[in-house]
Order: structure tokens, then C-alpha cells, then sequence
């Protein structure tokens, strides 16, 4: 079927690209481990069209842009590196899948792809599937166009059986269509289940040891996600991105140490790139661990590098994500409620990154006394909750309406309303536990459940508060506000 197979060990001699206005621009790796896709073009463009493929995998999306531009430039006839251009622009486990500044620069490569046309049919599936999702027509919404992009995907990947880069391509096909509500991870375990075979097989291919841990990000699928964390690193070891998100997998199993060891390196190595977004990415990741296992001077240490960085482009929202979580998870996992207080809105930041300061706030506001400040907080999680709905942004809209529970619940609870706050704290745990958490972050700063259990604990309700420390902990194994509720529970109830 294949015209010639390489096996490429990819070794990159360019500078350090500056990070892309996108949260997934990685960087660029000079090791991408190993990949094969064959193309119809001119043979002295195989190789060079084999690194931009393992470009692509590892997400170093602008890297890989220009590889496949270089492609284009080297054979003016090669429709395939149209179609690799477009696949930069599409970003599928992240929100949004196409983000709107660069969909028309993906459709316009889509549309020279389409023209160039393909020599071989696979060639021609491929560009016809990625050609569903950019399809010329305002009226299709996000959904519909990558739900067309996953069923084109599905004939190319049946129609190609032992093509490993139709295999992979529709594995990740599948997870951008993966619902946060849907618990049962549907989507997921497709892929899982077309994945792992392909690992064993080819364990240096960077793109389904990645999807793997990405297909595995949940508490209930963690542990098999575990031997394609343990590889990643070692398969792109010069890759910021490669370097961490085997911590996706740590975060989710309690292994914090080995988190602590995977976000120190894709930190350091993110910042020789001059990735600002992954070096942040990794940062809040670093702090979640360390505050994890009581390393909170590490923990505020990291928080004093992110000051010391120069301005930041908090119009990115996983720029703004990471900065703005940092030091509020530093603040609140230890109970100082007074820092807390002083906490100040991130300026120009998404209205879901402005969410969690307000929160933290009137959280602090709250469980220093001050009951009627903390409702005025409440309130404007509220307006913030409706923004986001009223733009078409469900998912945060729904985790901004947790985040306004929980400060009420607080609220009424200084205020002496104790049933009403376990009542308004319980609808939050719920709310929050019917969703998954998105990769931008390695979870909520303190999650609902663990806030019942102390809220419990208060009201000399130790059984009850037992129940929801032990619940938190079968999600998110090692917190340990939670295992700490978990000891204080067990010993009032003696």
C-alpha cells in the first residue's frame, strides 16, 4: 500500500520559537521520536513531511505550520502539506477546536489542498475529511463540523486498517468530540481501544503515546493511561509539551512526586523554547503538586517566578488560566482567608479566568466573616455564569455557577443559614462532579465535595463529612485537604 516507509529520528537544528496566541503552541522539540506517513509528493519531501507530522503530534503547532509550509515550498504540487498547514489550525482536545482568528488561514490551506488534489485515494480521504471540517458555509456550528470531520475519519480509518496515521488521526478524531458531561468517557474508550494496540506495537510514536494519555484523563480510565505516561517523556525528551503531560496521568493517580519531577523539567524546558504558555501550563501544574505534599515554600516559590516574568498576554486564556489559578491555589488550600480577600481581578482575562478571583475573594470574604460582602461576590459569579452561557460557553458557564454556590453556601454558613449551606454546597459537589475538568487545568482550586466535608466538619457532622472526604478521594486520589478531612472526620467520630 505504502509507496516507502521511514523511520525518522527527528533531531531539529532551529531556534526557539516564541509561544503562539493559542495555549497549545509547545514549542519546538529536537527530539519527536518515530513516524511514518507516506506521501505521493516528491520523494526528497518524505522525510521532511515525516518530522512536520511529528511536529503536529507533540502539538508544536507553529513549528509544525512552518515545516509544512517548507514542505509546500520544496514540491509547489504536494496537496498533503496543504492539508498539514490546515491541521495546525485545528486544536482538538483544547477549547476552541478551531479557534476563530485563525479558522479562515486553515480553511484558505484546505481550499488550495482541495484544488492541488490528491494522487492516491488515502490521500484524498484525508484532505476529504479535514475539508468536512473546514467547509465553506457560516451556518454549520463547531459541533457539527467536527462531528462530520470524526464520521470521514471513521470510513478513512476502516478503509485504511493497518494504516497507523489513519488509525491515530481518527483516534484523535474521536476525543475532539469527547463530551466533559459524559461520564461513562464514550469517546474515550474508542480511542483507548484503537490506541493501545498501536502502542504496543509502535512504542516511539509520539502521537498515540499523546492521545493515549489525553483518552485517559479521567479518574475512572487513569490507570491505563499510566505505561503511555511513563513513555511520552522519553520519546520527545526535548519537548516541553512531551515533558508534561505524563503529569495529566500523575495528577489524576496521587503520584505527586513524579508530577513534582515531569512539570520541573517541561518548565525548564518550555522557557529555553520560549513557550510562555506551556512554561505556565507546567508552573500551575507544579504548584498543584507541591501543595499536594506540603512543599508550600516550593509551592510560593514558583508563585514569586511567575511574578518576576514580564507582561503576560492575559487575553490567552491559558496564559490568564494558569497565572490567575497559581497564587489563589497557593492562598486557599492553606486557609489564608485573609490573602484570599486581597486577591484582584486579572486584568483583560477571559470572564472565566475573572471567575476564579471572585470566587477566591468572596470565598475569603466569607469564611472571615463577612457574610453580606460575600453575597455581593456571589452575585456577580452569577452575572458572570450568565455571561458566559448567553456567548456560547456552556461548559465554564456551568463551572462559574459551581464556583457562585460555593460562595453563597460559605456566605450563609458566617451567617448561620447552616442548612441552607450544606443544601447549596451539595448542589455545587453535584454540579461539579457531573463534569469532567478540561486539560487547562490539573483541577478546581479546592473541589466542591472536599468544601462539604469541611463545611460538615464544622457543623459537628462528622459521618456525613467522612462520606464526602472518602468520595473526593475515590476522583482525586492524594489531596490533601481531603485526606486530611478524611483524618480530622474520623477522629471527631470516636
Amino acid at each position: 500500500m505504502f509507496r516507502r516507509s521511514w523511520f525518522v529520528w527527528m533531531s531539529l537544528l532551529i531556534v526557539a520559537a516564541t509561544h503562539g496566541q493559542e495555549m497549545h503552541d509547545h514549542g519546538v522539540p529536537e527530539k519527536l521520536g518515530k513516524v511514518t506517513f507516506p506521501v505521493s509528493c516528491d520523494a526528497k519531501v518524505q522525510q521532511p513531511f515525516d518530522r512536520a507530522v511529528a511536529l503536529l503530534h507533540s502539538f508544536a503547532y507553529g513549528p509544525a505550520a512552518k515545516a509544512f509550509h517548507e514542505v509546500a515550498a520544496a514540491d509547489p504540487t504536494c496537496a498533503m502539506a496543504h492539508w498539514g498547514v490546515a491541521m495546525t489550525y485545528f486544536h482538538p482536545v483544547w477549547a476552541p477546536a478551531l479557534p476563530p482568528d485563525t479558522f479562515a488561514t486553515g480553511q484558505k490551506e484546505m481550499l488550495e489542498a482541495t484544488r492541488l488534489g490528491a494522487a492516491t485515494p488515502r490521500e484524498k480521504q484525508f484532505i476529504h475529511a479535514l475539508g468536512e471540517l473546514y467547509k465553506v458555509d457560516p451556518g454549520l456550528k463547531l459541533p457539527q463540523r467536527t462531528l462530520a470531520y470524526e464520521k470521514a475519519m471513521a470510513q478513512l480509518a476502516h478503509d485504511n486498517p493497518k494504516d497507523i496515521e489513519a488509525q491515530v488521526f481518527y483516534a484523535l478524531a474521536l476525543l475532539s468530540n469527547a463530551s466533559p458531561a459524559d461520564k461513562t468517557h464514550a469517546k474515550q474508550k474508542q480511542a483507548i481501544d484503537i490506541l493501545e494496540p498501536l502502542f504496543r506495537r509502535n512504542p516511539d510514536h509520539p502521537g498515540i503515546a499523546h492521545y493515549l494519555i489525553h483518552a485517559c484523563d479521567s479518574a475512572e480510565l487513569a490507570q491505563r493511561g499510566l505505561p503511555a505516561a511513563r513513555k511520552y517523556a522519553s520519546i520527545a525528551p526535548s519537548a516541553p509539551h512531551a515533558l508534561h503531560m505524563p503529569s495529566h496521568i500523575f495528577t489524576r493517580l496521587g503520584l505527586w512526586d513524579d508530577s513534582i519531577a515531569s512539570n520541573l523539567a517541561s518548565e525548564k524546558s518550555a522557557r529555553e523554547h520560549g513557550d510562555t504558555m506551556g512554561q505556565l501550563h507546567a508552573m500551575d501544574y507544579l504548584v498543584y503538586a507541591y501543595v499536594q505534599t506540603g512543599r508550600v515554600t516550593e509551592a510560593g516559590a514558583v508563585v514569586d517566578d511567575l511574578h518576576a516574568m514580564p507582561p503576560l498576554d492575559m487575553g490567552d486564556f491559558g496564559v490568564a488560566y494558569a497565572a490567575t489559578a497559581m497564587p489563589i491555589r497557593v492562598a486557599v488550600e492553606q486557609a489564608h482567608w485573609a490573602d484570599a480577600t486581597a486577591i484582584k481581578d486579572p486584568e483583560g482575562a477571559p470572564p472565566s479566568v475573572v471567575a476564579i478571583a471572585v470566587w477566591a475573594r468572596g470565598l475569603g470574604l466569607a469564611r472571615t466573616g463577612h457574610p453580606v460582602e460575600a453575597r455581593q461576590e456571589a452575585t456577580r459569579l452569577g452575572q458572570i455564569a450568565k455571561q458566559l452561557s448567553d456567548t456560547g460557553e456552556p461548559y465554564w458557564s456551568v463551572q462559574t455557577s459551581v464556583l457562585a454556590d460555593e460562595v453563597m453556601a460559605w456566605s450563609a454558613q458566617a451567617a448561620g443559614d447552616t442548612a441552607n449551606a450544606v443544601t447549596l454546597l451539595s448542589a455545587a459537589a453535584d454540579k461539579e462532579d457531573s463534569l469532567e475538568k478540561r486539560p487547562v487545568t490539573p483541577g478546581p482550586i479546592v473541589p466542591a465535595r472536599e468544601q462539604l466535608g469541611d463545611l460538615l466538619l464544622l457543623q459537628k457532622q462528622p459521618s456525613r463529612a467522612l462520606a464526602a472526604f472518602r468520595t473526593t478521594l475515590a476522583g482525586s486520589p492524594g489531596r490533601a485537604g481531603a485526606l486530611a478531612g478524611e483524618a480530622r472526620a474520623m477522629k471527631a467520630g470516636l
